[in-house]
């Protein structure tokens, strides 16, 4: 009697990390976030990407955004010598990464997250017109 009910806790749990969707969230960014609080923003992210997935390892598709985060992250990734893909179907699904990324306002600061299959990148930024700076520690996700 232990062991079935066991097994149902174990496997109810696991269910709940379950998402049901197969792809990635939509890329969003306010606009209110100005140009030069975007780059810094980007830089810091996208170098921690790097970091967890390797440096310029596989083109990335990214759907094409014209906010100042979206041209910021593009601009970012292509500094880090990624191939950018935006709103193409790309030949060769082995080396294509999907990115989707969220900035939003959350309590006087700026949320921001990076999501592929693999990994799911999220910090926190004060924001001026100057620039960002980063606001929490970076927290990373790894999946199977």
């Amino acid at each position: 009697m232990r062991r079935p009910f066991m097994i149902a806790l174990i496997a109810t749990a696991l269910s709940a990390c379950q998402t049901g969707a197969d792809g990635l969230t939509t890329s969003a960014a306010p606009p209110e976030i100005t140009p030069a609080a975007s780059s810094a923003i980007a830089g810091d992210m996208v170098s921690r990407f790097a970091e967890q997935v390797g440096p310029g390892t596989g083109t990335i598709v990214l759907k094409e955004d014209a906010s100042p985060s979206g041209q910021a992250l593009a601009a970012a990734l292509k500094g880090w010598g990624y191939a950018v893909a935006t709103d193409q179907k790309t030949d060769d699904k082995k080396s294509s990464i999907e990115l989707a990324y969220v900035v939003d306002d959350f309590e006087g600061q700026t949320l921001v997250r990076l999501s592929t299959r693999k990994v799911e990148l999220t910090r926190a930024y004060r924001t001026t017109a100057a620039g960002a700076v980063p606001a929490s520690p970076l927290s990373v996700m790894q999946r199977n």
